[in-house]
């Protein structure tokens, strides 16, 4: 599948003939892009998806935005864009803030919401905020975010593939990524969500760990709360099976 644009974001779609009910729309992680979410989920047999590359990320311009609640107004703006009325948002660490302030403010449009890897919270220590700010040290702090976004099990080559990924991001990005993250706080506002959630969360998640998830599990309409073994944050790459699994069962109560 190749990338798209339009409202300034850039996306992959699969829309595959015949497919039914709300389409599936995936975002990223700070630092991320659309590959970040597992392929088969990308290319869901009988389902419209959308997996975007945020601003300043992958295939889209830069530059990135420094608050969850203007990525998520950029959202909008792509499902405008696209004649998209109600969607199911997913959405990976950053991703899952962006998609929970849809859900708030922009209810209508939400049809349901698949979190991992994420939290109502998302504080960033702040020296790596601060650090990021330095365009050089971007390689060395991808590795040591790498460190940190996998279990121990995990392969060097996912780590490797990972750390480049992030490195690559356009200077400025992931600092206003990591500044997004750290201002986004809606643990009293979740009462007024009413989409329904399915929530996944690597046992080994150090970045956003399931405490976070059993928070959001209690506070959210829906069922399914599913913590993998021995993975960590990057859930999307270490049990890519689990989360396109969770997703389609969220997706068959979804019309």
């Amino acid at each position: 599948m190749g990338m798209k644009a339009a409202a300034g974001v850039a996306f992959q779609e699969h829309a595959p003939p015949g497919a039914m009910g709300a389409p599936l729309f995936l975002v990223h992680g700070a630092g991320g892009t659309h590959d970040h979410w597992p392929e088969a989920l990308r290319r869901l047999p009988g389902r419209r998806v959308i997996a975007v590359d945020l601003p300043g990320h992958g295939a889209s311009p830069p530059p990135g935005e420094r608050a969850v609640p203007v990525y998520a107004r950029r959202l909008v703006d792509l499902l405008d864009a696209l004649g998209i009325a109600r969607a199911v948002v997913g959405g990976h660490s950053m991703g899952g803030a962006i998609a929970l302030t849809l859900a708030l403010e922009a209810p209508e449009r939400v049809a349901g919401l698949l979190l991992v890897g994420t939290g109502a919270r998302l504080r960033v220590v702040p020296g790596i905020v601060q650090a990021w700010a330095d365009p050089a040290r971007a390689s060395e702090l991808a590795i040591s975010a790498a460190g940190f976004s996998f279990g121990a099990g995990a392969s060097p080559e996912l780590l490797r593939a990972f750390a480049e990924g992030m490195a690559a991001v356009a200077p400025g990005v992931v600092h206003g990524d990591f500044t997004a993250c750290d201002a986004f706080d809606v643990m009293e506002r979740l009462g007024a969500i009413r989409a329904p959630a399915r929530i996944v969360v690597g046992a080994e998640d150090r970045l956003t760990p399931p405490k976070y998830a059993a928070f959001l599990r209690a506070n959210l309409p829906g069922d399914g709360l599913l913590v993998v073994p021995g993975v960590g944050h990057m859930v999307t790459w270490e049990a890519p099976d689990a989360v396109t699994g969770e997703a389609a069962l969220l997706l068959a109560g979804i019309s």
